[in-house]
């Protein structure tokens, strides 16, 4: 094995500076330029003690394809004129075209986008879906704008990035605080460029032009998947299972709903305002129906008929981590659960269906602690999964069916959950460290397969 490559070299040595100050330290870098990119590569040095690599693999995946940073003018409704900043990374295509979603949040950077066009390379390689990863994103509070406002931003950032994506180069789909409409404005900017349509560019579009059903539900969907396949395994049985999820967004509120459904005791949800705990469980249909309907979880407290269908206490994000819980879903952003809180968490299994909620830092006391985490790149797959069913679609002409979108959906994800766990029980690695080996080792096949320094070393011309 290379072990002496460029990028085990420079995983090793910054896991020796990670490792000089303490884990409270390491979470506090978070956030800051590059540090985030640096906790997400944090988690392939542990992988790469257990994969067998051509060093071609290794320097591939060093460092992004390619990033771009772009300024979107928008004329405000008021007849101001701002500007926005957007991003878009691919980070890797050796497997495919790069896919990723697009979020729009004050907190967007490159750094994070970086970061989660990474993460994107692994879970379409874990989840053995033709793509590489990429990501994108414009620093804006969405909920500022005006329904025409947003359009004019959203078709912007298509009009600055429009030489950098294509349905065989690299394709969008939404992501924290974008939708199908947006999605829809999206591919029909990019088909005026173009001047033709290109459904193919964008997925997660409305079913009128394009979309896949199953679509919107597929993250929280996938996760329940996930959950289901393990529960045997993990001795969970649902009437006997609590659970507390954290973010009521569109894939929380589907996997715990589907949960609840099923028999899980869901105790505790929570929104970006607050949450609310009811030991004896909440009736989540309600919950959610009331979360639609207000557009906030703080209307459910104490107005309309769920206040009247259970008694519930109303709780923060950080008190619903520290629940006395059995499986804890944190689905709301990264870096919820840090060296700060990670001793404070009482559940025995973590789901990640957000995208990094557990920061590296925090994965070594969970562990210490006893808690298994089963990580974002496999849980939270459900959405790009499904994804790349309406690329195909799109690219055949030819429509699935909601039952056929999610048998697909169920036996992919339940396939690779049981050779992940299969994987990590064989090697006593933990679940996040078996993901990574295991789309490592798919990566490591789409190099070779383009020849490897051995192939040409060993065979001169």
């Amino acid at each position: 094995m290379f072990v002496e490559s460029r990028l085990r070299s420079h995983a090793q040595t910054q896991s020796r500076e990670y490792a000089r100050i303490s884990p409270s330290q390491q979470d506090s870098l978070v956030g800051t330029d590059d540090q985030l990119f640096s906790d997400a590569t944090h988690r392939l040095t542990t992988a790469l003690e257990h994969v067998d690599l051509p060093e071609d693999v290794l320097e591939t995946l060093k460092y992004p394809k390619a990033q771009l940073g772009v300024s979107i003018p928008v004329r405000m409704d008021n007849g101001e004129l701002k500007i926005f900043q957007g991003y878009r990374v691919r980070y890797d295509d050796t497997r495919g075209p790069a896919k990723g979603g697009v979020r729009y949040h004050p907190g967007v950077s490159i750094d994070e986008v970086q970061s989660l066009a990474f993460w994107m390379t692994f879970k379409c390689a874990a989840l053995n879906l033709p793509f590489g990863g990429g990501k994108g994103g414009i620093t804006v509070d969405p909920k500022s704008l005006s329904r025409m406002e947003l359009e004019r931003l959203s078709r912007g950032y298509i009009d600055a990035i429009a030489d950098f994506i294509g349905p065989d180069v690299d394709i969008l789909a939404p992501d924290v605080y974008t939708n199908p409409m947006i999605m829809g404005w999206m591919m029909d900017q990019y088909s005026i460029i173009k001047r033709q349509i290109c459904r193919g560019v964008v997925t997660g579009k409305p079913l009128a032009i394009g979309g896949s059903v199953g679509r919107n539900t597929a993250t929280g969907m996938g996760a329940f998947f996930v959950i289901e396949a393990m529960a045997p395994k993990l001795e969970l049985i649902p009437e006997q299972t609590t659970v507390a999820v954290q973010g009521f967004g569109n894939a929380g509120a589907v996997v715990a709903e589907l949960l609840n459904k099923v028999g899980y005791k869901v105790v505790a949800v929570s929104d970006s305002q607050g949450g609310i705990y009811a030991p004896q469980g909440l009736d989540i249909a309600s919950i959610r129906k009331h979360k639609d309907a207000s557009r906030s979880m703080k209307a459910v407290y104490c107005d309309g008929s769920v206040c009247s269908i259970i008694e519930h206490d109303t709780i923060t994000n950080e008190e619903l981590l520290a629940l006395d819980v059995d499986v804890l879903i944190p689905a709301a952003l990264e870096n919820q659960i840090t060296a700060d809180n990670a001793q404070q968490i009482k559940a025995k299994y973590i789901f990640e269906v957000a995208n990094g909620p557990v920061t590296s830092a925090a994965d070594a006391i969970l562990v210490e602690s006893g808690t298994t985490v089963f990580p974002d790149i496999l849980v939270n797959a459900g959405g790009v999964t499904v994804s790349y069913f309406e690329w195909v679609q799109n690219r055949s002409g030819l429509y699935w069916t909601k039952a056929e979108v999610q048998k697909q959906l169920q036996q992919k994800m339940v396939e690779e959950t049981e050779t992940i766990w299969q994987i990590a029980q064989t090697k006593t690695i933990s679940v996040r460290t078996a993901a990574y080996v295991h789309a490592l080792n798919r990566i490591g096949e789409a190099v070779t397969a383009k020849g490897t320094r051995d192939y040409y070393a060993n065979h001169p011309s």
